[in-house]
């Protein structure tokens, strides 16, 4: 039932943003034709802005750039993924020619060598230098176009940084050579491969054999996902696919949940402030793009730094969050609750009270701010009572 409702949910998105696909004719000189391209900008594209957007690249783009597209518009939708660049290369009948292979490698030759030319000399500069594209390139490969997506993993200088391989027809040797070549990546790569029970069973062998060799990689640059989808076949699998695909390439994009919380912020070592700096330059590095700690995540990681009676963390979250969201009273109130559990209440009524000129928070608003300086001026009038008794 799941599976069918996440399907259900990706037509629907996709459906709603097929009215915002561009069209483009491009025209190749490596190809020596013209080629047609499907390109879904993220809703609220701005030219003019210095925001960057991942780019994905559909191969097989007749059909499967509309699954794509759906997916991605879901995670987005949800703020699990960053707002992407979505290509999809019409190939049509040209496929054959496009996905052209060396009988031994599996690594494109003649036809398959100038369209792999295309992509990496031609359209990929091209969609740089007219969109506002992020360093970071996912490539999406079905069947016979799963099999080439692999090509690009041989370059010296890698021009995708994720690879999802949905049901790929692998050809020749590229099942090996792709265990051989992961070994010694020395950049960041994701490398996602599935199939199903009911693939073809030429197809289901060879992709479990490569997910056997690539499960003995020792390489901490390569991050791999292998996924067999119960009750598809080599088609219907390919929407279940992209979902996890995209979920498990950009799952450090998503919002800290409870599993990160309790098994990595709780145990870190260390005031927590560097553990927020830390995930989001993990972020900018991987991804190219710029995203800004929320007021959720920072309510999050103090309620661990309580959990851990860690009042180091509270003034160092107090700091981070006055120096990364300004004017709010977020920073102000950690600062006040540094104060106060360090037993220097009149600093921290001061702190309360310079709170309550900023801007109001979801959870912590004027009424909330007052009862705290309150609660403190109260006991302090009861600790008075009691020296002068």
């Amino acid at each position: 039932m799941k599976k069918y409702l996440l399907l259900l949910a990706s037509l629907f998105f996709c459906y709603a943003f097929t009215a915002q696909v561009k069209y483009e004719t491009f025209e190749s000189r490596k190809l020596n034709t013209k080629r047609q391209l499907k390109i879904k900008l993220p809703k609220n594209y701005d030219p003019s802005s210095a925001l960057k957007h991942p780019l994905i690249i559909v191969f097989d783009g007749d059909y499967l750039f509309e699954p794509v597209v759906g997916q991605v518009s879901f995670q987005t939708y949800f703020d699990e993924m960053p707002e992407s660049i979505v290509v999809g290369i019409v190939q049509g009948y040209e496929r054959f020619y496009d996905s052209y292979f060396d009988e031994v490698t599996g690594l494109p030759i003649e036809s398959g060598g100038r369209f792999y030319q295309f992509v990496g000399e031609e359209l990929i500069p091209y969609l740089d230098s007219k969109y506002n594209t992020s360093k970071f390139r996912v490539a999406v490969g079905h069947d016979i176009m799963g099999n080439f997506i692999n090509s690009f993993l041989f370059s010296d200088k890698l021009l995708f940084q994720a690879y999802i391989n949905l049901s790929p027809d692998l050809k020749g040797d590229m099942d090996l050579n792709i265990a051989k070549r992961v070994k010694y990546i020395k950049n960041d790569v994701f490398y996602y491969l599935a199939t199903s029970d009911g693939d073809i069973p030429e197809i289901n062998q060879t992709v479990r054999e490569l997910d056997s060799e690539l499960k003995k990689t020792d390489n901490g640059m390569l991050t791999y996902y292998f996924d067999e989808l119960k009750g598809d076949s080599h088609y219907t699998m390919v929407t279940g696919a992209l979902s996890k695909a995209l979920d498990q390439i950009f799952d450090l994009y998503r919002p800290l949940d409870d599993k990160e919380l309790k098994e990595k912020v709780l145990a870190y070592e260390g005031t927590l402030d560097k553990y927020l700096e830390k995930r989001y330059d993990r972020i900018e590095e991987l991804f190219g793009i710029h995203k800004p700690i929320t007021e959720d995540e920072f309510e999050k990681v103090v309620k661990i730094a309580e959990q851990r009676d860690d009042i180091a963390s509270l003034e160092k979250l107090g700091k981070l969050a006055s120096k990364k969201l300004p004017g709010s009273s977020l920073g102000t109130y950690y600062l006040a609750l540094h104060a106060e559990k360090s037993g220097k209440n009149k600093k921290a009524v001061k702190l309360y009270e310079s709170a309550l000129s900023l801007k109001e928070t979801s959870n912590i608003n004027r009424d909330f701010i007052l009862s705290q300086v309150e609660k403190l001026k109260f006991a302090a009038e009861d600790t008075e009572v009691e020296e002068e008794q």
